[in-house]
């Protein structure tokens, strides 16, 4: 960010990293998703139908898979690396390396699909392995877009020959085509 802005010193240090948190942040919400790694965590899902259950972006392979089998939480069936596949296949989609969002049932096994209950738990890596580098780059220029911007009170970034020039978008629309590749698509019935 520093090297960007052709900053030297440390005077706005607490600055540039309020604007680089603020800007990753504004991505996240943007892409719905977080690209960073959350580490090893348990989380629950529904599944949509027997065969699938999608989940937040897993970042590796290593995964412990658990259902219930009665349908009241209590998670008794523990599935094998063999039952199940991680998707998309390879991590990798349209061009891009990206995290396992869906787990798929192939071999003994089927997801409970109770009442739209979560039953079946998953432990892994949530997150992303590494950021993407266009995630990076937009990340630079939101963070320096904000920086910036302590400079243009009220909105105005200064005058020219049409008069005021005004700062209008909270999102860069580099950064929205940069961030575009990257956002989860949800589907609601």
């Amino acid at each position: 960010m520093k090297a960007a802005l052709r900053i030297s010193d440390a005077v706005d240090d607490t600055l540039l990293e309020m604007a680089i948190e603020s800007a990753s942040r504004a991505i996240d919400g943007h892409a719905m998703r977080s690209f960073y790694s959350f580490g090893t965590a348990t989380r629950f899902y529904a599944a949509d139908d027997s065969f699938v259950v999608q989940t937040d972006d897993l970042a590796g392979t290593a995964i412990t898979l658990m259902t219930s089998s009665g349908g009241d939480g209590i998670f008794d069936v523990t599935w094998a690396v063999g039952d199940y596949q991680l998707e998309p296949s390879n991590g990798y989609t349209d061009g891009l390396t990206v995290p396992y969002t869906r787990i798929r049932a192939v071999e003994n096994y089927l997801f409970p699909v109770e009442s739209e209950q979560n039953l079946v738990k998953v432990t892994g890596v949530f997150g992303w392995p590494a950021v993407p580098i266009a995630i990076t780059q937009a990340c630079v220029v939101q963070s320096s877009r904000l920086f910036k911007r302590l400079d243009s009170p009220l909105g105005i970034a200064g005058f020219g020959d049409m008069g005021a020039m005004r700062v209008s978008r909270y999102l860069d629309p580099d950064v929205e085509q940069l961030v575009a590749p990257y956002r989860k698509l949800r589907n609601f019935a």
